[in-house]
C-alpha cells in the first residue's frame, strides 16, 4: 500500500513538473520573461525537485538571458538600415513588415526588439524588399555561386572518367585560434577550453596531424566522438585576454554519385540502422503536424526514395530562404521555427531537409564543421541521407539548387560535395570530451568551440574565434 500510494505520488510530481516546464517555455516563447523567471524561482526552492529538472530550470533562465543578446536592435535601429532603400520608411512599413513575419521580432515583458540581423535579413527574406534592393543597388552575383558554377562541372566530369566517386583532393592548414576577453575570469583562475578539430571518421577527409598547440597539455577527443575537440586548460591573468591556439592539417576529397532513380533498392526496414536514422529525435526532430502535411504533400504518391528526397531538396530550396539565425540555444524546435517563419540558415536547413526525409522513411543525418571555399571562409551544416545500392550520399541543403541547366550539375549537392570543407561532427547535440560541467554556449552544434571556468560556462559574447586556411589543390 505504501508504495502504491509513494509511486503515486512521485507519478503527480513528474506529471506537474512537466506541466510547469510546458507552461515556462510557452511565457518564454511569449515573451513574458518576468514571469516566467518567477516559476522559474517558485519551482526551484522546492525539496521536491529532482535534481536534474533543476537544472533544467536553470538552463530556461538561462535561454532568456541568450534571447536578450539576440533581440537588442530599437525600431530607429532597424528604420536607419532600412531607409537605405526605402528613404520614406516609417512605423507603418515596419509594421507591414512583421505581420508577413518578413521582419522578426519580440515583445519581451510588454517592450518590442528586433533581432539584431533582422533588417538585412529582411532583404532576403521578403520578395518586395528583396527587388527594392536590387532596384537601389543592382543586380549582384555571389561570388561563392560563380566560383561553384566553374568548378563543379569538374568534379563530377573527373568522377565519370575515372569511375572513383572522390575526387579533388585538397590539402589544408588551418590556424584556429579562440581569444578570450581580459578578466571575464579571475586571475589565476583556470579556463577550460573545447576547440573544433578534424574529424577522421569520414571518407571524404584523412591524413589528420596536429602540427601545434600553445599549451604543453591538451587532449584531442576520441575517434568515436561525434564531436571532434582539442581540449586546453590556461590560468586567467589579470588585464591580459586568454588565448588558445591549435594549427593541423588534413586532406579533403570532393564527392559525387551518379543516382539513377531506377537503381535505388528497397530498404531493409527491420534493421537497427534504418529505425535509429528514421525516428523521432526530439526536440529537433519531431514529426509535428506541419511536418506531417508537409512531408505527405512532398511525397505524393512517389514510391522511389531519391525522388522523394529531390521533392524535399528542391521544395526547401525554392520556398526556406537563407536568412542569419538566432543561436540555435534559444529555439524549442528548429525545423519547426523555419516553416513557421518562412526561412533559416545552413543548420536550420539542414535540420528541415533531415526531419522531412525521416519523416517519409528515408535514413537522413547531420554533419558540419566549416566551408572553407576561397574568400568565404565561415562556420556551415550540411546532412546525408542513405540510398539502398548507394550508401550514405552528402546533401547540402543551404547551398541547395546550382544555376546550371545540367540536371547533375544543377542537382550536385543532393548526392555530392565540394572539397573546400573541414568535417568537424558527425551528428549533433553529443557530449564533449573531457565531460562539460556547464551547459553549452551551443546546445545543437559545435564548430566554433566551448568556454567555461569553476564558475560557469563562458557564452560567445565574452570571446571571439578566428580561423586561417591555407589550402593547395592536387
Amino acid at each position: 500500500m505504501l508504495r502504491t500510494l509513494f509511486l503515486l505520488l512521485l507519478f503527480l510530481s513528474i506529471n506537474m513538473q512537466g506541466q510547469e516546464m510546458q507552461k515556462i517555455k510557452l511565457l518564454i516563447e511569449n515573451g513574458e520573461f518576468s514571469e516566467a523567471k518567477l516559476l522559474i524561482d517558485s519551482l526551484l526552492i522546492l525539496p521536491e525537485i529532482a535534481e536534474t529538472n533543476k537544472l533544467n530550470l536553470r538552463f530556461e533562465l538561462e535561454r532568456m538571458e541568450r534571447i536578450k543578446l539576440d533581440f537588442r536592435r530599437s525600431d530607429a535601429d532597424v528604420l536607419e538600415y532600412i531607409r537605405r532603400f526605402y528613404p520614406q520608411a516609417d512605423n507603418t512599413l515596419l509594421s507591414k513588415f512583421e505581420q508577413d513575419l518578413s521582419l522578426e521580432n519580440m515583445i519581451i515583458d510588454n517592450k518590442k526588439y528586433y533581432f539584431n540581423r533582422s533588417a538585412p535579413n529582411l532583404f532576403r527574406i521578403n520578395p518586395e524588399a528583396r527587388k527594392r534592393k536590387i532596384e537601389v543597388e543592382g543586380e549582384t552575383t555571389d561570388q561563392l555561386d560563380i566560383f561553384l558554377e566553374k568548378y563543379l562541372p569538374g568534379v563530377f566530369a573527373d568522377v565519370k572518367n575515372t569511375s572513383k566517386k572522390y575526387t579533388h583532393s585538397i590539402d589544408f592548414v588551418l590556424d584556429y585560434t579562440i581569444t578570450l576577453d581580459k578578466d571575464v575570469v579571475p586571475d589565476g583562475e583556470t579556463v577550460r577550453c573545447w576547440l573544433p578539430y578534424a574529424n577522421e571518421n569520414p571518407e571524404r577527409q584523412e591524413n589528420v596531424k596536429l602540427i601545434s598547440a600553445n599549451a604543453d597539455n591538451y587532449i584531442i577527443s576520441p575517434e568515436n566522438y561525434d564531436h571532434r575537440t582539442i581540449y586546453m586548460e590556461k590560468t586567467a591573468i589579470k588585464g591580459q585576454p586568454t588565448v588558445f591556439n591549435i594549427k593541423f592539417s588534413y586532406t579533403s576529397y570532393g564527392e559525387w554519385n551518379s543516382i539513377m532513380p531506377e537503381k535505388v533498392l528497397p530498404y531493409n526496414s527491420s534493421t537497427d540502422e534504418y529505425k535509429h536514422y528514421t525516428a523521432q529525435r526530439l526536440p529537433h526532430i519531431e514529426f509535428t503536424k506541419r511536418i506531417k502535411e508537409l512531408g505527405g504533400k512532398l511525397k505524393g504518391n512517389e514510391k522511389n526514395p531519391y525522388l522523394i528526397a529531390k521533392n524535399i531538396f528542391s521544395w526547401i530550396n525554392e520556398n526556406i530562404p537563407w536568412a542569419g539565425a538566432r543561436e540555435y540555444s534559444t529555439l524549442y524546435n528548429i525545423p519547426e521555427y523555419s516553416l513557421v517563419n518562412g526561412h533559416g540558415d545552413c543548420g536550420i536547413k539542414t535540420l528541415l531537409f533531415i526531419t522531412l526525409c525521416r519523416y517519409n522513411g528515408i535514413p537522413a543525418r547531420w554533419q558540419s564543421g566549416w566551408m572553407l571555399h576561397p574568400g568565404e571562409t565561415n562556420l556551415h551544416d550540411w546532412g546525408e541521407f542513405y540510398l539502398e545500392g548507394y550508401g550514405w550520399l552528402p546533401v547540402d541543403q543551404s547551398f541547395g539548387l546550382t544555376n546550371s541547366d545540367v540536371d547533375d550539375v544543377r542537382y550536385f549537392f543532393l548526392g555530392g560535395m565540394d572539397p573546400y570543407r573541414l568535417i568537424v561532427n558527425t551528428d549533433y547535440t553529443q557530449p564533449l570530451y573531457p565531460v562539460k560541467v556547464f551547459p553549452r554556449s551551443e546546445t545543437v552544434d559545435f564548430q566554433r568551440g566551448e568556454l567555461e571556468w569553476r564558475g560557469g560556462n563562458i557564452y560567445f559574447d565574452k570571446w571571439d574565434y578566428t580561423m586561417k586556411v591555407f589550402s593547395k589543390e592536387k
